[in-house]
């Protein structure tokens, strides 16, 4: 990310909350582009600082291809679009990268309008439409290998010729790339896309985009990181790719080598080859898929190893592989009635596990989910250990519910990688460390919260690592360490606050933030607090001071985030008091 803080530039914005973009992007190629200026929230619920696009594609050979629809909320502006562009029963195949909404919105629509279009999707996406759709289609299961002929298009003779990469788990299970012999256009849907709404067509301001593309990464596709070094392998097979045609954010084509070598280079740091964590779960069923990604993303937070599977379209010795390899199991809740397919397919998974495997059981949601604590019970008579307490959803689940499930992620990953922890320390030089222990520095309390009501998420933590970074405006830098729960909370445009301790009254606070909290818990719990006084986060009514900051940038280091803000208010309670100071003995804790 550089070595030098830099302000992000914002996103030129549109005066409308949605707007529409077609442009030519290559011979006999065009894309339409939904911006959703104004959308703060996706998938795993993490906040979207920026909104988003919906990118799709129209590719005219002698036939005619499109490539994925988009959000529902787009129906009338984008099939207005379309038709200005071509006449849907000109299109002859629908090629669906992947069956999420934001995608695959309009695909209903586009059979109404063109019933003899021919759908080109993996064996598991025509599995999801068919249940998506509720009408008869045509449709061509597609994987590694296959190929769509578009012909020689009759007005500047380009042959397009499409061939498919399987790119499972990227985000979802049924993921397809596409590559077009003709432009050396890759379409490929969620991976390396970024949720960045701009008029900017293409990739031209790395800096600017470069936090969200990172962000992006972590949330969506680091839970993923060993599917993207098996996709990133097969891209081998094309080595001139001129475009990345993405379904979200500006298509990228000016910084192509840039953007693989770092899915490349985050992904292997990722994969330690110290063993994974296999999280499970049931595609369509439930917020199986959601609550999954949000414990896998807490588990990589933690530097630990997490595999997404598919229960359902998993293949049986697939499944059996990734079960019995792991080092840790997450299993949902699964219904009560499986159809034979699923219930099949959970018999190889609990034949699969292994002894002493940590295990953990989270609720779907379902609607008829088998009780989470029969199956709990079913997988601790097989010998295995507890990773976590059983995650139970009760209602709907909100903000709050997934930072539980990350939590509990990160708990686990941290569980999970104690004892290479412990011999990191051990290989110190002794007398190194001790010297590094001798830096001392104040000890805050960070704050964060973010949403209302149910929506409301709230972090805390002690920090010692903190320092004034500049006079004007006046900012400040925090070191966070990536496996800390509230390091969610503070990306860039986010806010929080910083609660400086008094020397003589810290004790009651630096115990009560010091300890750990099971997942979920309210770390304020018999703390005094001023909620409306910050921006940020709650303000601690025994604090010698506090400062409201927003995120500027944040700078990465191995095991912690160097987070510089702008300080933009603050106050002091008692002027002639001084700061808590924290001594270390050595400089492998804080």
């Amino acid at each position: 990310m550089g070595n030098n803080f830099k302000t992000v530039i914002k996103p030129q914005k549109s005066t409308a909350k949605l707007s529409l973009q077609c442009n030519r992007i290559a011979d006999n190629t065009t894309t339409i582009r939904s911006l959703d200026w104004e959308r703060s929230r996706f998938d795993i619920e993490f906040g979207l600082r920026n909104g988003t696009t919906y990118n799709s594609f129209l590719i005219e050979g002698e036939k005619t291809a499109l490539i994925d629809t988009s959000h529902e909320k787009f129906k009338d502006s984008w099939l207005a679009s379309l038709k200005e562009n071509i006449n849907p029963h000109s299109i002859d195949y629908l090629i669906v990268s992947h069956t999420e909404p934001d995608h695959s919105g309009l695909i209903k629509d586009i059979l109404e309008l063109n019933p003899e279009i021919e759908i080109f999707a993996s064996k598991v996406a025509i599995q999801f439409l068919e249940s998506q759709v509720h009408r008869p289609f045509k449709s061509t299961a597609i994987k590694t290998g296959n190929t769509l002929d578009l012909g020689i298009n009759p007005s500047n003779g380009i042959h397009h010729k499409i061939d498919f990469i399987s790119a499972p788990n990227l985000h979802w299970p049924d993921t397809i790339f596409s590559f077009d012999h003709a432009t050396k256009i890759l379409y490929t849907c969620d991976a390396f896309g970024l949720h960045y709404c701009t008029d900017d067509l293409m990739d031209r301001d790395v800096e600017a985009i470069l936090p969200d593309f990172r962000y992006y990464y972590d949330c969506l596709m680091g839970p993923n990181s060993r599917s993207v070094l098996q996709v990133l392998k097969r891209l081998k097979n094309f080595p001139n790719i001129k475009m990345i045609a993405v379904g979200h954010g500006p298509l990228l084509s000016h910084n192509i080598e840039l953007w693989l070598s770092k899915y490349y280079e985050w992904s292997q740091q990722r994969n330690t080859g110290e063993g994974y964590t296999a999280v499970c779960y049931i595609s369509q069923y439930g917020f199986c898929d959601r609550l999954s990604q949000a414990i896998a993303l807490g588990i990589t937070k933690a530097n630990a190893e997490a595999q997404l599977v598919d229960i359902r379209a998993s293949d049986p010795q697939e499944l059996s592989a990734l079960i019995g390899e792991a080092k840790a199991v997450i299993v949902p809740a699964w219904p009560s009635k499986p159809d034979a397919a699923l219930q099949g397919s959970i018999g190889t998974l609990l034949a699969a596990l292994k002894p002493k495997q940590w295990i953990g059981v989270y609720e779907s949601f379902g609607g008829n989910d088998e009780p989470i604590d029969v199956i709990a019970n079913q997988l601790r008579s097989l010998g295995q250990k507890e990773a976590f307490a059983p995650l139970r959803v009760k209602q709907t689940p909100d903000a709050k519910t997934f930072q539980q499930f990350d939590e509990a992620g990160t708990d686990l990953g941290q569980l999970l990688n104690r004892k290479k922890n412990i011999a990191t320390i051990k290989s110190f030089d002794g007398d190194l460390m001790k010297a590094m222990g001798r830096i001392s520095g104040g000890l805050y309390v960070v704050t964060a919260s973010q949403g209302d009501g149910n929506d409301k998420r709230q972090g805390a933590m002690i920090a010692s690592w903190v320092s004034q970074a500049s006079f004007s405006p006046p900012g400040l830098t925090i070191a966070v360490a990536k496996d800390r729960a509230i390091e969610t909370l503070m990306q860039v445009g986010d806010r929080f606050v910083l609660n400086v301790l008094e020397e003589n009254n810290y004790q009651k606070l630096f115990r009560q933030f010091l300890k750990r909290f099971p997942p979920g818990a309210n770390r304020f719990k018999g703390i005094d607090l001023i909620e409306e006084a910050a921006k940020g986060g709650p303000v601690l009514v025994d604090a010698l001071a506090y400062l409201d900051c927003i995120v500027k940038q944040r700078l990465e280091t191995n095991d912690h985030w160097i987070t510089y803000a702008l300080v933009e208010n603050g106050n002091i309670s008692i002027p002639e008091a001084k700061t808590a100071v924290h001594h270390r003995k050595v400089g492998t804790s804080y």
